[in-house]
Parts: C-alpha cells; structure tokens; sequence
C-alpha cells in the first residue's frame, strides 16, 4: 500500500507547490558565467522549490526540494534560509584520456543554507552550479545534533519542464536493466525512465535529465508525476529504504544540460564530468586506450561456448590465434571470455561457481600471458559475476594479483542476472537481493576501482550501474556497457535497428564512453541479418567513443573484407578533440576528432533508416595544413536492407577551407581518416 500512499502525497504536495509558485518568495538567485541560465531558489509557507530560466524565459517551473526521511517523515516543511553565498569558478583541466583532453570547468555557485524553524531544527544545504549551458544541484547534509545518519525514504526532487517536448528514454524498474530500445513520446507519456532522459521542447530546446557523482546512494529514476512535472525515484535497497548514510554526507548531483542543439546537447556533456571530483589514483599512465580482439562474437552466434566441452571456445589453442591475428593488425588486447571455472550449467543470476583466480584445464594462462607479451600483446581479463557480487569481492583482491603479474591490465566486469538479483550477503550469511543501481550496488563498483587501481587494472563493466562521470575521479573505470549492445545483432530478438545508435548518441552516450563492440563486417548475426550498412560499421568507432574499442567480428570475416578492415586498424581509441559537426536525435550525427598521438583528423557519420545528403564544412581541420583524406563510404545503391555490402574506399586532397558533401545510405554511414600532410601552399 506504500506506493498509492506515497502517490497521493506528491500529487497534493505538487498542486499546492504549482498553486503556490506564484506566492512564493525568492531567497537567492545565481546567474550562469554569461547570463544564459538564471537558477531562482523559492520559499513559500516554508517550503523550498528551484526555477530556471532561460534567457529570461521560464524553463523548469517551480519544482520541490526535500526528502522522505524513515521515522521524521518529510524534510521538506518549515524550512527558512539560514545563510547562502555565492563564488565564481573558472579552471581547466587535463583528462589522462577522453573525447577532450582539456575541459574547461566554468561556472557560478549558489550555496544556501535551509534549517527547519521547528524541532529537530535539522539543516541540509542545496547547492546549484550554474553554466551556460546546463545545471548542477545537490544536497549536502552537514554533521548535526537532531541525527547521527539519515535512512531516505524517497528524495521530494522534482523537475517541471515548463513548455511541451518530445522525449527519448527507457523504462527504469524494469528486469532487463538499461537493455531496451529508445521510446520516442510526447513528454506527457514517459512513465518512469532511467536517465539519461533527453527531450526537445516544441520551440526546439534541447534537455537531459541525469545526475553526476553517483557514489554510496541509489541511482535516480525519473517518475512522471503528472502533465511534465517528473520526481526523482531512487532505487530501492533490499531493507526498503533508498538510502541509508551517516553524516555528513553529500547527495550526487541532479544534472539538467540545456542546449539549442542536439550536437552542442552532446558537446554539454562535459558538465557531467566537472561536476565529480579531480582524480584520486595519481598517475594512471599505466592505462592505455586501444583497440582489441577477442573470443566473443563466436560465443554470442553459438559456435563456440562459454562452458568447457567439443565447444569450448577460450582454449589454448583458440587464444594463440586471436592473439597473432591482434600482432599482425596492431591490436593490443585480446579478451577471453569462458576462461575460467563456473561456465558450465545455469550460472545467470547464479555465478556461486565462479572462480577467478584459476583458468580451466585448457586455458593455460600462464603461457597465454607470455605467448601475448612476446607477440607485444595483452590478454584482457574477463569477471562475469553471475551477479554472485559478494562470493566475487570474496575473489576480487587476489584476481587483481594474478592480473598484475601477468600484464592483464583491462579486465571486463559482468554482472548478468535480472535487474534487482544482485546478491549480496548480510554479516549473518543470509542472501539479499539488490538493484543493479542502488546503493549496495553503488558501493560495490568503487570497491571494485579501488581493489583495481592497486594492481593497475583498469575496469570495462558490463550490466553496471549507469555512467555519471566518475570516470573523472578514478581514471581506471574507463568504459561501461549499460544499453542495447552489438550482442543484439547476433541474438535477434529483436536485432538493433538503424536508428538505435543515433539515438545512443544523444542519451546513453551523454553519460560516458559505451564499450559497444561495433565492427561486425559480416554484418551477419545468428540467423538474421544486422540492420547496417558496412559503411556504418566502421563510422561507429569515431560515433560512439569508448578508450577500449573491440573489433568484434571473427577473424576470418576481416580477412574477407581487408579494404574495410584498413579503417578498424587505423582508427584510434583516444582523442586530443571532438567536434560535432550535425546531428539531430534518432536521426543522424556527424563527429570529427582528432587523435590525440599524431595530427589526424578522423570523421564518423551515421543514419537512421533514412539515406541522408549531409554537407560537412572541414572547417575543424588545421588550418593552413594539407590533408589527404581516405573515405570509406556506402556504394551506389547501398541499404541497409537490399545492399549492405555495397561499399566503395577513395582518397582525395582536403584542406580546412573544403566541404565535403557526405551521401549515406539508409541504415548507412561514412567514416573518413584525414592524414595530416606538409602546409598548404598559401
């Protein structure tokens, strides 16, 4: 009966909220660096609400603050303004790798101080960084004499879009995790979505819902409470509570980027990632960002298996290929997934037989390591949980030992089971099953970065938590999956289609980098074909950014196809800059970056299931600079559909004064190297 309950309080609290926005008082504003956002912070009959404008436009209307706290009830009533201050901030700031590798970290600070008038007269501070192009805010709960912790029953946060939009998101407390095709709706249709949420307001606006920091609390879910008014919903933990910390502490950030476009929505993201805390590991040279092979398309079409037997696909000799097929192609890792003890029988949401410090009778790990070092190769370790996430922290600090010895410095992380079966166990032995995004979960992924980081691992989890840029603060968590993958192409149920990777871009992609294994240039799952061109493919590495970027087709089907191939082994997997050229949600995108180890330039373009004509300015090229750029392009007549093979690979000589006018292919792409060259001739 909570929830109707529940239901019942923020609909009165949210009428009486709207009703009074018109009464309340304003306490303390705070304007962005250029005036572009205004942030109002509201009392009325001591309640706290937040607005923002827009040039002076409404665009969040007044919206509560405060909590559902176990035992006291609301911390949202009889509230004043204690104190508040304001400061101006203005750094830039170094990324060990990234899309950027400098990020300017520009921003204007209101600090207000709200303490209830009555007993227990606790206090909670709300803090707004103001850009010009988007918002962060936080709680911040100081030690105080009323509680030695608080238990949060639910976060009062709202968000009250303030004019009519579209949106694209994903249903949140459902089984399959973050796992689900794109909804594009009226606003007023969302349920509950997992953020990030994207809109576009009717006037052309673009917004996305997310949080930032999100360490030791749940993760938030955006519930419609009604018309455009969304609260925050935290997953819950296994006792039923959200929440449960002593104090001091601090709430992650509740993030809004605001853009004109979908391509500045996408360049916006670094807000996320000034909103965490500066690294904490030091020197992480020891990551490298690169490319690798590995034994996993074969498992995912049912040729090979996980589990030991005639199938078994992680053995000595398998592994020995795939290693000297990365040596001669320049790929630095190999990934082995199905190494280890526990694959055999029913390990989803069952991982108790996991074993991660010993390898199977046939995988000697040892001499694979050795092998892949003589050959200037690393393994990529692989943890699949089974979701069994204490019997692996049980593991996890030896794992990482093994690991460091053998030069296995990227290891993949799983967590497979239904969204709510994370097991954890209590001190008395007893299981409790918990959200891949709450709390406990939470908790979890640091203590993995943290046993990592000791060894000089560097952490690829997959069915995680959600990306909100702590990237920035541990350096080795260096990509994620947390959305609809390339493993769909080869299950087909249904496979991805054309449209699913544009819409990546401007919501999944918002968040961090996605390890989504592209380049399946037999573009050929398990009975079905991938909805993509083969041009398509190779643009996926420049459009969808990760530090650690698979090539996961077979080997045997590169060799089939060795003009495409060239672009996979050439393409790098870090970046000194990154410019959105065009893009528009679910639709198309354009990315031009440039390589962080040398002065090339590297263009990636997509489409839905439309062919498209986009004219490109080169305009991010160096000037005064000669280029030679190598297309890979779609073939006349290519489509997804009737001819995805249709391909053509041409070079012509560029320079940043040219445009270049790019024909993709329904469900196509074109991805282009420009090779720096000698000046240009004034």
């Amino acid at each position: 009966m909570r929830r109707p309950i529940l239901s019942i309080v923020y609909a009165i609290a949210a009428a009486a909220l709207s009703c009074a926005s018109a009464h309340a008082e304003t306490v303390a504003t705070v304007s962005s660096p250029n005036g572009v956002l205004t942030v109002g912070l509201d009392l009325h009959e001591g309640r706290a609400g937040y607005r923002v404008e827009r040039f002076g436009e409404p665009l969040i209307d007044t919206s509560a603050l405060g909590f559902m706290l176990r035992g006291s009830g609301k911390f949202e009533r009889n509230l004043a303004l204690a104190d508040k201050a304001t400061r101006s901030f203005d750094e830039t700031w170094e990324q060990p790798w990234g899309e950027d590798r400098f990020i300017r970290n520009h921003y204007n600070e209101l600090r207000a101080t709200l303490t209830e008038t009555i007993a227990p007269n606790r206090t909670f501070n709300v803090v707004f960084r103001v850009y010009d192009d988007g918002i962060g805010f936080r709680y911040e709960f100081p030690e105080q004499s009323a509680a030695a912790e608080l238990i949060i029953d639910d976060e009062l946060t709202e968000f009250a879009l303030a004019g009519p939009a579209t949106a694209w998101w994903i249903p949140a407390g459902e089984w399959n995790r973050y796992e689900y095709l794109y909804n594009r709706t009226p606003l007023n249709e969302v349920t509950t979505a997992h953020t990030p949420m994207t809109v576009r307001t009717d006037d052309g606006l673009h917004i996305a819902f997310h949080e930032a920091a999100l360490a030791d609390y749940a993760g938030m879910w955006l519930r419609r409470a009604e018309g455009r008014r969304f609260r925050a919903e935290l997953a819950p933990a296994s006792e039923g509570w959200k929440v449960r910390r002593t104090l001091p502490f601090n709430t992650p950030w509740r993030t809004l980027q605001i853009a004109d476009s979908a391509a500045a929505l996408y360049e916006s993201s670094d807000l996320i990632l000034n909103l965490n805390e500066p690294n904490k590991l030091g020197d992480v040279s020891w990551f490298t960002p690169s490319k690798y092979v590995g034994i996993w398309w074969s498992l995912h079409l049912e040729q090979e298996s996980w589990a030991t037997g005639k199938k078994h696909g992680a053995t000595t000799a398998n592994t020995k290929r795939y290693i000297d097929f990365a040596a001669e192609h320049g790929f630095r890792g190999v990934l082995v997934e199905g190494w280890n003890p526990g694959w055999d029988g029913q390990w989803f949401g069952n991982g108790y037989d996991f074993d991660f410090t010993r390898a199977t009778p046939d995988f000697d790990i040892e001499a694979l390591a050795a092998y892949a070092k003589s050959r200037d190769v690393h393994l990529i370790g692989h943890h699949e949980t089974g979701c069994a996430v204490s019997h692996y922290e049980d593991q996890m600090a030896d794992a990482f030992a093994i690991n460091e010895r053998l030069g296995i410095d990227v290891v993949k992380t799983g967590y497979v089971c239904d969204a709510g079966g994370i097991e954890r166990r209590l001190p008395d032995g007893s299981i409790a099953r918990e959200w891949h995004d709450g709390q406990w979960s939470a908790g979890h992924h640091q203590r993995v970065l943290e046993a990592a980081a000791r060894h000089h691992v560097a952490i690829n989890s997959h069915e995680p938590i959600k990306d909100t840029g702590l990237r920035r603060t541990y350096p080795n968590w260096v990509s994620r999956e947390g959305a609809r993958g390339m493993e769909y192409g080869a299950w087909g149920n249904p496979t991805n289609p054309p449209e699913h990777e544009v819409n990546l871009v401007f919501t999944r992609m918002l968040s961090g980098p996605m390890d989504y294994t592209p380049g399946i240039l037999s573009l050929q799952g398990r009975g079905q074909a991938i909805q993509t061109t083969l041009a398509k493919q190779l643009a996926l590495y420049v459009v969808l950014y990760s530090p650690v970027q698979m090539a996961a087709d077979l080997p045997e089907n590169y060799e089939k196809h060795m003009d495409a191939f060239q672009f996979i082994r050439d393409v790098p997997a870090d970046w000194a800059r990154t410019e959105v050229v065009n893009g528009e949600v679910g639709d198309y995108v354009t990315f031009a970056r440039k390589d962080r180890n040398s002065d090339d330039w590297y263009l990636g373009s997509i489409t839905d299931g439309n062919g498209r004509v986009l004219e490109v300015p080169l305009s991010f090229l160096d000037p005064g600079r000669n280029y030679t750029a190598q297309v890979y392009r779609d073939g006349d007549g290519a489509h997804w559909h009737d001819a995805p093979f249709a391909f053509e690979r041409e070079t012509r000589a560029v320079t940043s004064a040219d445009r270049l006018t790019l024909r993709l292919a329904a469900g196509g792409g074109q991805a282009i190297r420009f090779v720096a060259g000698s000046a240009a001739v004034p």
